[in-house]
């Protein structure tokens, strides 16, 4: 442990596995100071007892990011449970391989809701307290499909560019308050949620694994890997960046989209 998020506050939501839970990890051995939110509070609480025993400091919080009183409730209690608020990374997400005419307003308002509208809501209540405590600092996680869209996954792209847009958009507007935002790729991350949608889809754990050396750095992304990008931007050592991109994909996106 080197410090670099020494009693920084910070907010994950969905942390309680994959992305999520690979970035809380990373912050409490830097020294951050935790809220694990998400809707399921096994989980939830079984992240929050791992870190702890690791050394690291981590609460729990049920939150269902679709609702904004519940939003609004998650940035009141890490304020007032820590005393500060420095960080927020809005990491829910979800999507499915569906095509534009398969698409019903149901799915489209699921994927603008949960992808979009839930970082919205994360954003309106925490950036308050981060006035608050003096500075703060934004991550939004994103996809390869918010800057290059595939045809089967129109919805969740959209929702992701959408996302890619906020960032930008609180970037200009806060930088006067010292709060930054900017967007990660995180790549493949072969967490347990991606390979139960592509086994959903017919396609075998074993068969994905075999995808990763086809990417230019030869590998599929792990959460910790997100996790490592997180403590830069949460850290002060980030403190001129914002509004930026960051690409964690092996250079997926160098290659064309199929």
């Amino acid at each position: 442990m080197s410090n670099r998020t020494q009693n920084k506050v910070v907010i994950i939501t969905g942390g309680a596995q994959g992305i999520g839970f690979g970035c809380a990890e990373m912050l409490a051995r830097e020294g951050a100071q935790v809220v694990i939110a998400d809707i399921n509070v096994e989980k939830g609480e079984a992240a929050a007892t791992a870190i702890r025993v690791q050394g690291g400091e981590a609460v729990f919080r049920r939150v269902d990011v679709l609702k904004e009183s519940d939003c609004a409730a998650l940035a009141d209690f890490a304020y007032q449970h820590y005393g500060q608020l420095h960080g927020l990374i809005n990491n829910v997400g979800y999507y499915a391989r569906v095509s534009l005419e398969q698409t019903t307003t149901e799915l489209w308002d699921l994927y603008l809701n949960l992808n979009l509208r839930s970082a919205f809501y994360c954003c309106k209540f925490a950036i308050p307290y981060m006035q608050k405590s003096g500075s703060g600092s934004i991550i939004n996680i994103g996809s390869i499909h918010g800057i290059q869209p595939a045809s089967n996954i129109v919805a969740y792209g959209v929702a992701k560019g959408g996302l890619l847009s906020l960032t930008r958009s609180l970037a200009g507007t806060y930088a006067a308050d010292r709060i930054r935002a900017n967007y990660i790729i995180p790549g493949w991350v072969l967490s347990e949620s991606e390979i139960a949608l592509h086994e959903g889809l017919g396609l075998p754990e074993a068969e994905l694994r075999a995808k990763g050396p086809s990417l230019p750095l030869g590998r599929h992304q792990t959460p910790q890997d997100t996790g490592h990008t997180a403590v830069f931007l949460i850290s002060d050592e980030s403190a001129q960046i914002t509004g930026t991109i960051f690409h964690i994909d092996a250079g997926a996106t160098t290659l064309p989209l199929r």
